[in-house]
């Protein structure tokens, strides 16, 4: 093949599965509402299934609903059948993955939850199938005569498999919406890695307690430059006898206030009141996007009646990996 072929075979698959899911989307009924409703009232968890090509896309469904806020997990077909269907309970939904319906690996999984009435749901191209026959549910997935695979001779499972996906994503997705899943609840999820830094809240990130730079406001500049020094952030923090925070002092400041009697000025003569203040339960990107347009490097974490509970810098935020 030359270069214009495959580039041409590039377009030819993703025309296809383009086409796919755009009937997919015109199916899209009250069958889909009335499994996310289920699956959202479930006691159990949701145990999904499929063999080959179908399983890999399982797996994938089965860890995006679990990492938003549904437990699942999924469950090989051949290991069910020498003994892990003993993982399925009676307050379970199997979703079963398979474009013909007649993959003979699922068979023993649907006896079990006809057997044992456990909800089944089926994701296939086939309502007349095995499977669809069996299931509680069929979401259907177009098939091979209305959406060939991409595959030249409409065999390999390309077409077919971007639908499952797309169907466990739309679940996902509709699932998230239906809890009212956050950010917050999506980092409890994902601690680790880029998403995890990302997601991470202030709070966690923030110097607190012994290393919070602070000096009552009766303090003289002398006794702030050994603060500033000593807790090596880069600024003070200005408070009342109630400890609310009144101002701010920076190197930038001591800078543009520097002369021979610094030392003996007052904090007051020298800090700027008022200063940008976050609270502790924004996430640390957030704080990135006020750091940038505000041009600051730092924020005291205030809480609701404007004590100092910390202080954010932005090499915190370089160390966790935020920015």
């Amino acid at each position: 093949m030359n270069t214009q072929e495959i580039i041409e075979s590039a377009k030819r698959t993703l025309t296809f599965e383009k086409n796919a899911l755009e009937m997919m989307v015109e199916r899209v009924n009250e069958t889909f509402a009335t499994v996310a409703q289920k699956i959202l009232n479930l006691q159990g968890r949701v145990i999904v299934t499929g063999m080959g090509k179908p399983g890999h896309i399982g797996k994938k469904i089965a860890a995006s609903l679990a990492s938003t806020g549904t437990p699942a997990f999924f469950v090989h077909p051949a290991e069910a059948s020498h003994g892990d269907l003993g993982m399925v309970t009676k307050n379970d939904l199997v979703l079963a993955l398979s474009n013909s319906g007649e993959s003979k690996e699922l068979f023993d999984i649907i006896n079990y939850c006809k057997r044992f009435g456990v909800l089944l749901v089926a994701v296939t191209s086939a309502p007349e199938s095995t499977l669809g026959k069996a299931a509680d549910y069929v979401l259907q997935i177009p098939n091979k005569k209305e959406a060939p695979e991409a595959c030249p001779f409409n065999m390999a499972p390309t077409t077919s498999m971007i639908e499952t996906l797309a169907m466990g994503d739309a679940l996902t997705v509709a699932l998230m919406n239906m809890r009212g899943f956050t950010k917050e609840l999506y980092h409890d999820r994902h601690p680790g890695g880029k998403l995890g830094n990302v997601l991470v809240k202030v709070q966690d990130l923030m110097a607190k307690d012994e290393a919070l730079p602070l000096v009552p406001s009766t303090a003289t500049m002398a006794e702030a430059l050994l603060e500033m020094t000593k807790k090596t952030l880069g600024c003070v923090g200005i408070v009342s006898d109630d400890n609310k925070l009144l101002g701010m002092i920076t190197d930038g400041d001591l800078r543009r206030h520097m002369s021979p009697d610094l030392p003996t000025k007052t904090v007051q003569e020298v800090m700027h009141p008022g200063p940008v203040t976050i609270s502790g339960d924004i996430l640390g990107s957030e704080a990135v996007a006020i750091m940038n347009t505000k041009k600051i490097t730092n924020m005291f974490v205030v809480d609701a009646q404007n004590h100092p509970v910390g202080l954010i810098h932005m090499h915190h935020l370089l160390q966790a990996g935020v920015v």
